[in-house]
């Protein structure tokens, strides 16, 4: 059967294995910087591991491209924008991670970029930038989870267009398939699924593209540590079932919160792990995060357990309302977690 006709679901757990007689049915972590001269591969920063190629081959197998393995999810946009010449126009959404915002900012400040940001679900104003140099998409945005066209601002972009599919995964969409350039993820997060590594992905239609951004992997010295690697493939054979199930109590919980006269709006999109809830203020929020036990508070998400963070707390967040508080659903038992939430809302 050619590995083409497989099922995402089935991609995730066979992508990537060793194969022939006598191999592991697992990728070992290979532990090494250098190599025996006198083969292709001599020195792991310029010429990879066979961990992380492991894990490269079965990302790109998900999304349909030729993938880039990085030392997080932030390196990613470093590799990015390391391929632009100075002066290069970016355009970025409005409410996204702020992180990536922060870097951009960043470069803007020192000269190295002119910067944009763009409504997200404002598709004409994107069309509208049809001429930069690479627009940043990110759908579902960080943490407002409004949802970008994809399809029809990659079909007007002249330039590059690379899409942050941390929140969707390749199960729940694929860009290339829509037209975009480049697909990033932070690993960190539903990938690797356990909390356990920092880690990031690039994955690019065009081969060219995909040498480009491996040569600025090797030129930052963002390349990703051996452990990191193997945790986040092993991590990315479970994904399946563990987005199914996570996917399944955020839609009950949204449902519910949504009849909660406690919340002013909530945000979800109609699939996935994350949820986005608004109350009045930040000191309510902050009252109602204070008041969970089974629900930690904390800054990531993704994991198998649930966590929840007030994000206008952070500097690069401040225009965030500040009564939201983005929501990553674990895989408690669903009825648990609503009784924490109930109990904390009042």
């Amino acid at each position: 059967m050619d590995t083409n006709d497989w099922s995402p679901r089935t991609l995730a757990v066979a992508a990537g294995r060793p194969e022939g007689p006598g191999e592991p049915l697992n990728v070992p972590i290979v532990a090494a910087s250098t190599f025996d001269a006198g083969a292709d591969r001599a020195y792991s920063r310029e010429d990879g591991t066979p961990t992380w190629e492991a894990l490269e081959a079965a990302i790109g197998a998900l999304e349909g491209g030729h993938a880039t393995a990085f030392a997080s999810g932030i390196a990613t946009l470093s590799a990015v924008v390391d391929t632009l010449p100075v002066g290069a126009k970016v355009c970025v959404p409005t409410f996204s991670y702020a992180g990536s915002r922060g870097l951009l900012a960043h470069a803007q400040r020192t000269g190295r970029l002119v910067v944009t940001e763009i409504a997200p679900e404002d598709t004409a104003a994107w069309v509208a930038a049809a001429d930069a140099d690479l627009l940043w998409l990110e759908s579902p945005t960080n943490p407002t989870l409004d949802v970008i066209d994809i399809e029809t601002i990659a079909a007007a972009a002249n330039g590059l267009v690379a899409v942050d599919n941390t929140f969707a995964t390749p199960l729940g969409q694929r860009p290339l398939d829509l037209g975009a350039d480049i697909v990033v993820h932070s690993a960190t997060k539903l990938i690797g699924g356990h909390s356990d590594l920092l880690l990031g992905l690039t994955i690019a239609a065009d081969e060219g593209v995909a040498k480009s951004l491996r040569d600025a992997r090797t030129r930052l010295g963002s390349t990703p540590g051996a452990l990191e690697a193997w945790l986040a493939l092993r991590g990315l054979r479970t994904l399946p079932v563990r987005l199914a199930e996570q996917t399944r109590t955020a839609a009950l919980l949204a449902a519910r919160l949504v009849d909660h006269p406690a919340i002013t709006r909530v945000r979800y999109p109609g699939s996935g792990t994350m949820i986005a809830f608004e109350l009045p203020d930040a000191q309510t929020a902050d009252k109602v995060i204070g008041s969970l036990r089974l629900i930690r508070a904390a800054t990531s998400l993704g994991g198998v357990e649930s966590l929840v963070e007030r994000r206008a707390w952070l500097a690069g967040d401040a225009h965030v309302p500040a009564g939201l508080v983005r929501f990553s659903v674990g895989l408690e038992d669903p009825e648990d977690l609503w009784t924490d939430l109930a109990s904390a809302l009042g």
